[in-house]
C-alpha cells in the first residue's frame, strides 16, 4: 500500500469522545492544505490523547501544550512545515485588541 507524502495523523482519544473534534481538525485541514497534503489518517487512541503528527513527527499534543489549540494556529504550524508561502487568509490577520 502506498503512503501519500506528506501524510498527517490525528490521534484522538476514542473513550473521550473526541471523534468528532478529530474529524472537524481533518476537514479543516483538508480544506485549507488540499494541494499540498497527500494523506490525512484518524488513529484511535485512548488515556486522553489528541495529538497531530506530520510524517510521524509531533506538531501538537494536547499533552505537551496543555488545552487544546484552535485551527487556526494548527493551520499556522502544519503551513510552516509543508508551505511556508501559503497564505491562510483571514486567519492570518492581526487581532484589533
Amino acid at each position: 500500500m502506498e503512503v501519500n507524502e506528506p501524510r498527517l495523523e490525528i490521534e484522538y482519544c476514542t473513550r473521550c469522545r473526541w471523534l468528532p473534534r478529530a474529524t472537524w481538525m481533518a476537514q479543516e485541514l483538508l480544506t485549507t492544505f488540499e494541494a499540498e497534503l497527500g494523506e490525512v489518517s484518524l488513529v484511535p487512541g485512548t488515556n486522553g490523547v489528541f495529538e497531530v503528527r506530520l510524517d510521524g513527527e509531533s506538531v501538537w499534543s494536547r499533552r505537551t501544550d496543555a488545552a487544546f489549540t484552535d485551527a487556526a494556529e494548527l493551520k499556522r504550524l502544519i503551513r510552516d512545515r509543508i508551505a511556508p508561502e501559503h497564505h491562510l487568509g483571514h486567519s492570518e490577520l492581526p487581532s484589533d485588541g
